[in-house]
């Protein structure tokens, strides 16, 4: 499968912070532990072996042994979950939302960069063992966020209202979803795999959670990929002493507002509250909130003095949500984690959130930027080539591009740069003859030089508008092949879902990014299938 690539730096498509991160810039080198490179990870382990409570790894095996329960599970999956008993295994772990039937094509990329990641690590550390994570986001709430999925640019979405934690809605009412999705993906071999996979991850599950477990198990299970449900009591009563702390102290609201006062040339991420907590139940997840002396859960009636909160921490922990800020160290209390891998987004407000860590005592993991690709049929290739594209104009604004390529294809100059550098020339010497006369006349001077200089730029527009006329049947070629490849002007991989793609490479789909991702490398991978 032929691959060319763009640096993530020069596609465009990443934040400052980002780009400053990927540079190791040292205005940023104090927000995370270590870079990753292989060889970081050699004192990451190190770091971690001491700092993980070895008690906990025989609750995260007795928890995922009794969540995989009732699902036929790989070989490689099984022992991955038993070897997370032994002291010298460890884990790299990607998270993400329970978007209906993946949602976007990063949910792929997420997951394969992290798989990928565990291979290399134990060619390069034979004496221990790396097990990749899939950490479900079931406690979100946010329901809209990922009741659908795009294919071929039409939503398919899941009518119904949610109000608890997505993880544990029923997934009645996914049979009607079912019919629409196979009248759109039409039939064939692969439309036929297509409708065995999303059958079998949606026709017969109770609950979101267990159906996203099933069709990532079903996805990635052959690779040893382990997949964990945190909304659960046994996980969270290790969480207790951290929740206790953040109900009294305020530690992560002081700690990240330190962080993003310091971080301020940057967009802030994600800000904190008091409390980064929520109150959950089935139907519920509201923040918890200090209020007139005493806890309040919001948008509700129910109030708890310190004592009762307290208490029913000790007895339910399962009824208490880290949000945004605190998800990310509940994730790293319970897993021996080395490395956490996501988007450009995540990667930077985790960058907020290590003076948090330092005040928990809990080792901050490597951060990993996920791979990202481009996936481009030959067809597209070849119209491409025909209209002498290069990837890096693909990946321009819109705008910026057509500029471009008009003035590429015209092959004369749009360009009246060196007309007004002749007309400044001009006046200069008039600035001369102006300085020895009345200061008015300095003015005027200036003013005219303003007025013809602003109209060379309007005659530059006016010219490029006409040659924009000319060749509009191009342009419109060069706009569609765009448009294919950015839909929305913006990544593939932000909208497209996998399975516009799995009806044209079937199973081999995910055989053939596995085999073009290198995880450590910083390179925006451009794949045509």
């Amino acid at each position: 499968m032929p691959k060319d690539c763009i640096s993530y730096q020069n596609s465009g498509y990443f934040t400052p912070m980002m780009n400053d991160y990927l540079n190791q810039e040292s205005s940023l080198q104090s927000f995370y532990n270590r870079f990753p490179t292989i060889d970081n990870f050699e004192n990451q382990i190190k770091e971690k072996q001491q700092n993980y409570n070895s008690h906990n790894r025989e609750i995260l095996v007795s928890v995922l042994k009794k969540q995989y329960e009732g699902l036929s599970i790989s070989e490689l999956t099984r022992n991955n979950i038993t070897t997370l008993c032994k002291e010298n295994t460890f884990t790299i772990t990607t998270g993400h939302q329970l978007n209906l039937f993946t949602g976007p094509l990063y949910f792929l990329y997420k997951i394969i960069s992290t798989i990928k990641l565990t291979t290399e690590l134990k060619k390069k550390y034979p004496d221990n063992n790396f097990v990749p994570i899939y950490w479900m986001a079931t406690e979100d709430h946010d329901f809209e966020e990922i009741n659908y999925f795009n294919f071929k640019g039409k939503k398919i979405k899941w009518n119904k209202e949610s109000t608890g934690p997505v993880g544990r809605l029923s997934t009645e009412g996914l049979q009607e979803l079912i019919s629409v999705f196979e009248i759109e993906i039409g039939s064939g071999i692969n439309a036929n795999e297509l409708k065995k996979l999303f059958e079998s991850a949606y026709g017969n599950t109770d609950s979101l959670a267990n159906v996203n477990r099933k069709l990532a198990n079903e996805l990635f299970g052959t690779y040893g990929l382990v997949i964990i449900d945190a909304d659960d009591s046994e996980l969270k009563s290790q969480f207790i002493p951290n929740i206790k702390e953040e109900l009294l102290q305020n530690t992560s609201y002081k700690c990240v507002s330190e962080t993003i006062e310091k971080l301020k040339k940057y967009p802030t991420q994600v800000n904190p509250r008091k409390i980064n907590l929520f109150y959950i139940e089935d139907n519920l997840r509201e923040r918890i909130v200090f209020e007139e002396g005493v806890f309040k859960i919001n948008n509700t009636k129910t109030t708890f003095s310190q004592n009762g909160l307290l208490e029913l921490l000790e007895t339910n922990p399962e009824k208490f949500s880290p949000n945004v800020i605190l998800r990310p160290l509940y994730q790293e209390v319970i897993l021996p984690n080395l490395c956490y891998i996501g988007g450009g987004g995540e990667i930077a407000y985790w960058l907020e959130l290590k003076s948090t860590f330092l005040a928990f005592k809990c080792t901050f993991p490597i951060l990993l930027l996920r791979n990202s690709a481009l996936l481009v049929s030959k067809k597209q290739k070849v119209k491409m080539e025909k209209l002498k594209l290069s990837w890096e104009q693909l990946f321009a604004k819109q705008e910026v591009l057509i500029n471009h390529k008009v003035k590429e294809i015209a092959q004369i100059p749009i360009d009246f740069s060196a007309q007004k550098i002749a007309l400044q020339k001009q006046f200069s010497d008039l600035h001369i003859i102006a300085n020895q006369t009345d200061k008015s006349f300095l003015g005027a001077v200036k003013a005219q030089e303003a007025k013809q200089i602003k109209g060379l730029e309007n005659l530059e527009k006016r010219f490029l508008k006409a040659q924009k006329k000319k060749y509009e049947l191009e342009l419109e070629r060069i706009i569609n092949i765009q448009n294919e490849l950015f839909p929305n002007q913006s990544l593939q991989e932000r909208h497209a879902n996998f399975s516009e793609f799995y009806l044209e490479s079937g199973k081999t789909l995910v055989s053939k990014l596995f085999n073009e991702f290198d995880p450590l490398d910083t390179n925006f991978t451009i794949l045509t299938l």
